[in-house]
């Protein structure tokens, strides 16, 4: 069965963008497991923790619990990233879960060329996201997480589904929201 890694970094209960993701879930299917980024304890890699991850890769020892994310990630067949649009990105959160799978010997390796290559399963990722206001130009999440899965993680098939200038006033919120949705539920991507 295909395994589809939901990557949840919608902090928020009431999240628009989580209730736009369930509709990419629907379409991707699979046994689906969830990383609640909001919920769970993600340590960014300060001096200490570096050193120990660097040891561990060093001996080709990822048995310990901060490679579980790596893990899933280069286990899974297709990835959904659901992030709300903060600060031109994403919320920090969902950086520290990338710092948290970007590893050597791990989700890819370098060539003797001194290129990244994948050690990663998956050749799709979903990224749904939605923002008060205009994204235009100005989004540096999907592009950097678009970049991070050609470059290391070999996945060359991504989409980003969003919907955007729901806090403007005057704007019909609820109306962009189903056309995202509407969007999703006919693309061919998935």
């Amino acid at each position: 069965m295909k395994k589809t890694l939901f990557i949840n970094a919608c902090v928020r209960p009431e999240s628009r963008t989580r209730m736009l993701a369930q509709h990419a879930l629907d379409r991707m299917g699979g046994e689906i497991t969830e990383v609640d980024l909001g919920k769970e304890n993600i340590e960014p890699l300060r001096l200490e923790r570096l050193e120990l991850r660097n040891a561990l890769q060093e001996e080709r020892d990822f048995s310990h619990e901060m490679f579980r994310y790596a893990k899933a990630f280069a286990e899974a067949d297709e990835i959904l990233i659901a992030a709300p649009f903060w600060d031109l990105a994403f919320p920090a959160i969902l950086r520290d879960y990338i710092e948290n799978i970007c590893v050597q010997g791990l989700t890819f390796y370098y060539t003797e060329e001194g290129f990244p290559a994948s050690l990663c399963r998956a050749k799709k990722l979903v990224y749904v996201m939605t923002a008060g206001g205009p994204t235009e130009g100005m989004d540096f999440g999907f592009p950097y997480v678009d970049t991070l899965c050609r470059v290391f993680f070999g996945i060359e098939e991504t989409a980003c589904f969003k919907a955007e200038m729901l806090d403007v006033i005057g704007v019909d919120a609820e109306g962009a929201l189903q056309k995202a949705a509407e969007e999703i539920g006919h693309s061919d991507f998935f």
